[in-house]
């Protein structure tokens, strides 16, 4: 069974979402990052969660998703879905 990969919608400016690409990085998980200021598709499915809001941070795995989360919070995620 194929693991579940990690959705990070954010910016290229954002610092908060450069802190997680940094931390996924550094712990070799792997994930798709999507850039919600010139990806129109990314912004709509982070909008669909916020009732049409564009927020980010936001991470998406499996049927869960985290906005702006802390390492602790990413760390518990990433625990549930055995990636960490």
């Amino acid at each position: 069974m194929d693991k579940p990969i990690i959705k990070l919608y954010g910016t290229g400016w954002c610092p908060k979402s450069a802190n997680l690409r940094n931390y996924l990085q550094s712990k070799w998980i792997d994930f798709e990052d999507y850039n919600v200021e010139t990806d129109e598709k990314a912004a709509g499915e982070v909008k669909k969660l916020y009732d049409g809001q564009l927020k980010f941070p936001t991470l998406i795995l499996g049927t869960d998703h985290l906005k702006n989360p802390s390492i602790p919070e990413l760390n518990a995620l990433l625990k549930k879905y055995n990636l960490l």
